[in-house]
């Protein structure tokens, strides 16, 4: 009997590509994306499961509130409403991705890095969200009301930002742990700003409506809602 590869007790029924063995119905059901970087094609795998959703944007908010507490430490607000943006952005963008992956996240960010860089960088080609991600940070820092990172502080903020979607990711390029943690995440403690960016989804430049970043405190972000002007930032 061929056992689960995940718990090594009970008999393993189902082919899990994230683990390249077979896994049982319960440890498929209890533990996907939260504890296994499973890739958005598997067939055991519904990409619009709200509690899963729920499940794993509890435990991207507990890893969000760390990572905001290390971008305050680096460079205040600026560096907090840098990865805000990013956080926005694709929120909006992957919403209704069912095909959604990490790893477009992670090539996004990769190629923004590089875009900053002061050093002659031969350009690799654009996908996709990483064009329109890299179109919504240079909107956002021309606008002058915005608190906006130097570039040095920029580049470290999306340095540590790789590495906190890597991590939460858990290493699979065709992972959607992350993407499903940050819409779980926004839909369950923010819904208003949830429904607001849903409305956007046809297009136009974002309109952040809100403030939901940490703070420096362990008490629980709250949502201010701002006024609706484009690219005003939640900070």
């Amino acid at each position: 009997m061929s056992k689960c590869t995940y718990c090594h007790e009970r008999k393993g029924k189902r082919a899990c590509p994230a683990l390249g063995g077979l896994i049982c119905s319960q440890c498929c059901g209890e533990h996907r994306i939260v504890q296994i970087a499973c890739p958005s094609d598997c067939v055991f795998l519904d990409t619009n499961n709200e509690y899963q959703q729920k499940r794993t944007g509890e435990r991207f908010g507990l890893a969000r509130r760390d990572f905001y507490k290390e971008l305050f430490e680096l460079g205040g607000e600026k560096a907090a409403g840098l990865f805000n943006l990013i956080e926005v952005v694709t929120f909006k963008y992957f919403l209704n991705r069912r095909d959604r992956q990490d790893g477009e996240v992670v090539a996004a960010l990769q190629s923004l890095r590089r875009a900053l860089s002061p050093l002659h960088v031969p350009p690799a080609p654009q996908q996709v969200f990483a064009e329109h991600l890299k179109k919504e940070y240079e909107a956002f820092s021309k606008q002058q009301a915005q608190p906006v990172p130097d570039t040095q502080t920029a580049t470290e903020v999306l340095n540590r930002a790789l590495t906190f979607v890597a991590g939460f990711s858990g290493g699979g390029l065709q992972s959607q742990r992350f993407l499903t943690g940050l819409i779980g995440y926004i839909r369950t403690h923010h819904p208003t700003v949830a429904e607001q960016l849903a409305k956007q989804q046809e297009g136009g430049r974002i309109i952040l409506p809100g403030q939901f970043t940490p703070g420096l405190s362990e008490a629980p972000a709250h949502l201010h809602p701002g006024p609706r002007h484009t690219h005003h930032h939640t900070h």
